[in-house]
């Protein structure tokens, strides 16, 4: 089945040249009743600068799964972006207004080049925090990404921002948990994921001072996919979602723009910049993904998507 995007959407093209299934709003009809169609719909708010670079990741994760998928994108009050142009935005984003009445099945909150800022200092917080609790009445579940994750801790469990003194960029071992979770079925007990950030994500502190359950982490990463026990909030502190090239991109820029950083850790080959990384992540990230649809949102919706039966 295919995911449903608005027309021209620059993701169309790229992930259909990937054999991607992917559906244009006017090929079917808009009005569509979702109470008699197998249809799930899902909310993306995206704190990215590169927008479309990361509609790309995202859509192409959330692909692999077996019922249409509705995608709405949802941005902070149009803000202008230096690397996305604003007729993109204005064509293809709705604005929180747009949709605060509306139910969804599923939001993601992608992360955010916001690792040093308080959170006070952040112009949007405010919005933040609204669409955070919103969501608990308007969301059957939510999904926070790296920067999000830090940021829905702190307003959801009042646990505070910590900031690593070096910033952690790299491909790092993972160890799986518990490997009976839904979450995490199919994983090995073993796996690779990109992480690039400066939160710090203790499992020790998670564990101790939230009700949430740690399905995987690492002995450098820390905490990396954990959740609340009814299924309805679910946090990854690293980036599945990243092409081959996201973190030499992030590394170059990091070095454009004078920070004191360190070559990737376990991307280059034999730590060469020169060298094209390998992608030991991508299979990780697709498993994560359907699961996430099929055990924390499909099954989870508010009436039986598949008899239409409220």
């Amino acid at each position: 089945m295919p995911i449903r995007v608005l027309d021209e959407l620059p993701s169309v093209g790229l992930l259909r040249g990937e054999n991607i299934f992917v559906m244009k709003q006017s090929h079917v009809n808009i009005e569509i009743n979702y109470e008699h169609d197998a249809v799930i719909k899902i909310l993306i708010l995206n704190l990215m600068p590169k927008k479309i670079e990361t509609e790309n990741q995202f859509l192409r994760l959330l692909s692999n799964f077996p019922l249409q998928i509705d995608i709405q994108l949802l941005c902070i009050n149009h803000r202008n972006s230096k690397h996305t142009p604003i007729e993109h935005i204005q064509t293809f984003y709705c604005s929180f207004m747009d949709i605060c009445d509306a139910q969804f099945d599923g939001l993601i909150v992608t992360g955010a080049p916001l690792g040093l800022v308080d959170f006070c200092d952040i112009v949007f917080w405010s919005e933040i925090k609204t669409i955070f609790l919103w969501a608990l009445e308007h969301v059957t579940t939510s999904l926070f990404i790296c920067w999000a994750a830090q940021a829905a801790l702190y307003v959801l469990y009042d646990l505070p921002k910590v900031t690593r003194k070096e910033k952690l960029m790299g491909v790092y071992l993972h160890k799986t948990l518990n490997v009976h979770a839904l979450l995490t079925r199919g994983f090995d007990g073993y796996f690779y994921v990109p992480h690039s950030r400066y939160s710090d994500f203790s499992a020790e502190v998670i564990r101790r001072f939230t009700d949430l359950e740690v399905l995987v982490e690492s002995d450098i990463a820390g905490a990396y996919l954990f959740t609340s026990h009814d299924k309805r909030l679910v946090f990854i502190t690293g980036h599945p979602e990243y092409d081959l090239l996201t973190l030499a991109q992030e590394y170059y820029r990091d070095l454009k723009n004078g920070l004191r950083v360190v070559v990737p850790e376990n991307y280059f080959p034999e730590n060469n910049p020169n060298l094209l990384p390998l992608m030991n992540w991508r299979s990780h990230g697709y498993l994560l993904f359907s699961n996430w649809l099929n055990y924390y949102v499909y099954q989870k919706v508010p009436y039986d998507i598949r008899d239409g039966v409220k």
